[in-house]
């Protein structure tokens, strides 16, 4: 009979969330307010709250994908680059979803301006993701215990 494949903990995930977004914010937050020509406070308060809000979107879309990958017998964290890409197209494609309407509103922009926005912003945050998650599971793997491949696998 072969293991099971360990997932991410619950105290990782966070590690992951906070440390994602802290970067992100960081990141993005002076580059926005000089673009828009608004004061970064404004900016800032809502890239705040957008990204409380999509740290718990994350935390709740990773443990689907991680479940999804592991019921069909593959390593989170060893996922190919094809997969790397779907994890992060999908995951933008839902916070745009989500967080358009906050934008509209905060920044008094039409949603056409907003979408704009959004679509440079996500663009970047899409790279930004790939690269940023491929380096934490470089950084914090989920040690996996050996397969026993002494009896032939099904396929």
């Amino acid at each position: 009979m072969e293991k099971a494949i360990k997932l991410r903990t619950g105290k990782d995930r966070l590690r992951y969330t906070c440390l994602f977004e802290l970067f992100l914010i960081v990141i993005l937050a002076p580059i926005s307010a000089l673009v828009l020509q608004e004061q970064i406070v404004d900016v800032g308060v809502l890239a705040v709250l957008l990204s409380l809000k999509a740290m718990l979107f994350n935390l709740v879309y990773n443990w689907f994908f991680d479940h999804f990958d592991a019921r069909a017998g593959r390593i989170p964290t060893d996922r190919t680059f094809f997969r790397r890409i779907l994890h992060a197209v999908g995951f933008e494609i839902s916070l745009l979803i989500t967080s358009l309407p906050i934008v509209v509103w905060w920044l008094g922009l039409s949603i056409l301006q907003a979408l704009l926005m959004d679509i440079v912003v996500t663009s970047f945050v899409v790279l930004y993701t790939l690269v940023f998650t491929w380096g934490y599971d470089r950084l914090f793997p989920v040690v996996q215990m050996p397969i026993n491949r002494s009896r032939p696998v099904k396929e």
